[in-house]
């Protein structure tokens, strides 16, 4: 998601948004993976589609000599006692929880396995038993978020607020919006989500302050004239925001909506995350610019870095295409009217 300004109207719960036809929650050995599970439990039932723990068993590096058979028959034999009490422990009455153990490499096989079996929403800790980049993310996280063609929920070490035992609950979820279509085809997404938990849902809209070109100090006309370019944006936002809540009033959601303005909107949304005790934040990978020569805009790459609470990143499958250099096949929409019950 990019810095916006509202430039033209949308029809917010008409935007298309691919629903998954199934969860897949990738674990490790780590101890964030019971709140990775937690999460792709949350999320399936609230969509009412099955969701499948995996559990990838690393090979070694390119050109190693492949691990002595017993080796990984013992190393599949401890992961299926781990993972099976998990689903064990896991299933209820929301939907069905199964396990599958794969080889290889880790990320390879997350994003191959996922785009097998239609799995649109990938769930992963943002660091496990890998080492991390040099952005806070396990090398696992950060290469599923560059290669996935689906949406990825990425769980935070700090997990969530409100949680407790085994049960995920989402109290208040976020959607950060700029005025684009892109950013807005979240909310049918987000609706349904709040709806399913009895959530809160909160809309954002940070407006930037504009730069003005410097040679020396500001004139008093200079700061007047970016004044009232923030006022006036200000105001087309507030206009915007009525609008989108009329449209979602109408099912009975608690929502609200925040128009704020600052020179940084990426700190400016990390700070509203933790004040307002957001459970999960819900964005799309890209706002108004769009751009198909990078993976997430400029925003949505920030919070990656430092959200302290879990976000669903949701994915533009054409962007995807475009970075891939393939166009894949998907039936539609099926979110698009998942408003209406």
């Amino acid at each position: 998601m990019e810095n916006s300004t509202v430039s033209r109207q949308h029809n917010a719960l008409a935007s298309p948004v691919i629903a998954p036809g199934r969860v897949v929650a990738c674990l490790d050995r780590s101890r964030l993976s019971q709140q990775v599970a937690q999460h792709a439990l949350a999320i399936a039932g609230a969509l009412s589609v099955p969701v499948t723990l995996l559990q990838v068993l690393e090979a070694g590096p390119a050109g190693a000599t492949r691990a002595d058979p017993l080796e990984w028959d013992i190393r599949r034999h401890e992961a299926r006692s781990t993972i099976e009490p998990l689903v064990a422990s896991l299933s209820n009455d929301k939907g069905s929880v199964d396990a599958e153990i794969v080889e290889g490499h880790a990320a390879e096989q997350i994003c191959l396995w996922a785009a097998d079996r239609a799995a649109e929403l990938i769930v992963l800790g943002a660091h496990g038993e890998g080492r991390l980049t040099d952005d806070g993310l396990g090398n696992t996280a950060r290469n599923v978020l560059d290669r996935a063609t689906g949406s990825v929920l990425l769980v935070p070490a700090l997990g969530v607020s409100g949680t407790t035992g085994r049960e995920m609950r989402y109290r208040r979820l976020m959607v950060p919006v700029d005025g684009s279509s892109r950013a807005e085809s979240v909310i049918p997404y987000a609706v349904r989500l709040a709806q399913a938990v009895q959530a809160e849902l909160l809309i954002a809209y940070v407006i930037p302050v504009p730069e003005m070109i410097e040679s020396g100090p500001l004139e008093a006309e200079d700061i007047e004239l970016r004044e009232c370019v923030v006022r006036r944006n200000e105001r087309v936002a507030k206009d915007y925001l009525d609008r989108l809540r009329g449209r979602i009033a109408c099912v009975g959601l608690r929502v609200r909506t925040m128009v704020l303005r600052d020179d940084d909107v990426r700190s400016r949304l990390s700070r509203l995350i933790t004040d307002e005790k957001v459970d999960l934040v819900i964005l799309s990978a890209h706002g108004q610019s769009g751009r198909t020569d990078a993976p997430y805009g400029s925003v949505t790459a920030h919070l990656i870095g430092h959200s302290s609470v879990p976000l669903l990143i949701v994915r533009d499958r054409l962007t995807v295409a475009a970075q891939l250099g393939d166009i894949p096949n998907f039936a539609g929409a099926k979110l698009a009217n998942m408003y209406v019950q």
